[in-house]
């Protein structure tokens, strides 16, 4: 993105992964397995890893849950899985890490509430959680939940507002009490010895404008690494358009550090789809790229036919299928772009702004798909072939431009294929 400007943060080292500073926006998801389920938890770490999510965080809620985790890291180092896997903690962190030291050791980084950490003890639990943290040497996220906020905290600052001249409304004090919640605790965080440097913050709402609003109150506060989301999006279409709607904004103004899309899946549905979406937000944004991506129109009256549609598909899955493949072998290829459009009216101008595009003919077209190569004419396709003859073509321009012969977009020789006349 150009001109983009970055919220000045602290670095956070999360079990290597590093968040804030400079590094990128960090993409990460959580599990919904029973974490005492260490055979059925490792496999979704897995496939959330390898969908790319680069933290993955579980549910310690229980006993079985902290004697599972060293298991499960250990059962994903051996796989030669090193992503950092957090504890989400609530109400009884404080007793489990406590209990099950190896749990404590094994984790990458806590994730505490600070409204659900208990009543009358509230801080002392706190302290206890931060206590071991620091003599483990692990980060914290001090993550503030407009469900589950500190209810006297609230209550404090409502009876505020109601003693003022102009009242403000209540949704006004429930940010700043959102907001008061997450720097008190990072004060009492550093207070018991955690480093600045170890501690990041969030405050989730389901709401996007409330999202948008709190993080513009809570940003400029402090330089702890931001991580966003909503803390509830939804299912489906719903989800990805809320999350995306309340996420974009706050990236664009440099605003977040990690990110996490909280969709609900079907039944027996997919997990990692939250983390392809995660990854579409940012690479849409020109802030991250992670795979190629297939520019392809909707379709009108002029493109009866499915072929555009079943060839935008075929390539998306082809460029997906190969990214495992390409990432090492091709560094840069994430950031290709490829235009698959289905007539002429906008098809070659769209083919010309991309890498590489193929204008394919519309309904009662003349027959023929112009393709072109870094902006120029680079060849007409006609027949049967036209799907394998442009997959051909596109092999050759990833060869040509991030394999490691001349450099990008050159030869040797003569470019493989030379325009057609």
């Amino acid at each position: 993105m150009s001109n983009w400007k970055r919220r000045p943060s602290h670095t956070v080292d999360i079990g290597g992964v590093l968040v804030g500073g400079d590094h990128p926006v960090v993409v990460q998801s959580m599990t919904n397995t029973d974490t005492a389920d260490v055979e059925g938890t490792v496999r979704q770490v897995s496939e959330l890893a390898g969908a790319g999510s680069e933290l993955v965080r579980v549910t310690v809620n229980n006993d079985d849950a902290a004697r599972a985790v060293p298991t499960i890291v250990e059962r994903l180092r051996d796989a030669g899985l090193d992503v950092p896997i957090v504890g989400d903690f609530h109400y009884n962190g404080h007793l489990l890490l406590d209990r099950f030291p190896e749990c404590a050791r094994a984790l990458a980084k806590y994730r505490i509430n600070p409204g659900n950490v208990g009543t009358k003890r509230r801080d002392e639990n706190f302290r206890k959680i931060v206590s071991i943290a620091v003599d483990n040497d692990k980060p914290v996220r001090i993550g503030v939940n407009w469900g589950s906020l500190d209810q006297d905290l609230l209550t404090e600052l409502m009876d505020r507002n109601a003693g003022l001249p102009e009242p403000r409304d209540a949704g006004a004090v429930l940010r700043d009490a959102m907001v008061e919640s997450a720097m008190r605790s990072a004060e009492l965080a550093q207070e018991t010895g955690l480093g600045e440097d170890r501690i990041l913050l969030s405050a989730k709402v389901s709401d996007v404008t409330e999202l948008v609003a709190v993080y513009r109150q809570l940003a400029p506060l402090s330089r702890y690494p931001l991580h966003l989301g909503l803390t509830e999006a939804g299912m489906g279409a719903k989800g990805i358009v809320a999350t995306t709607a309340g996420l974009a904004p706050l990236l664009i103004e440099g605003i977040g550090d990690t990110i996490r899309v909280s969709l609900t899946p079907e039944p027996g549905g997919d997990r990692a789809e939250e983390v392809r979406v995660a990854q579409q937000i940012l690479q849409s944004l020109g802030i991250r790229s992670f795979e190629p991506q297939v520019i392809s129109c909707p379709g009108c009256g002029r493109t009866t036919s499915t072929f555009f549609q079943e060839m935008a598909q075929d390539i998306q899955a082809y460029l997906r299928k190969q990214m495992p493949h390409w990432r090492d072998r091709y560094p840069g290829v994430e950031e290709l772009s490829v235009a698959v459009m289905g007539c002429v009216v906008n098809g070659p101008g769209e083919s010309k702004h991309c890498d590489i595009g193929i204008s394919l003919p519309g309904t009662f077209e003349e027959p023929k798909a112009p393709v072109y190569v870094d902006g120029e004419h680079f060849r007409t396709l006609k027949g049967e072939g036209l799907v394998e003859e442009f997959m051909g073509i596109l092999e050759d321009y990833v060869e040509r431009r991030y394999g490691s012969g001349d450099g990008a977009g050159e030869t040797a020789g003569e470019p493989v294929g030379a325009p057609s006349a």
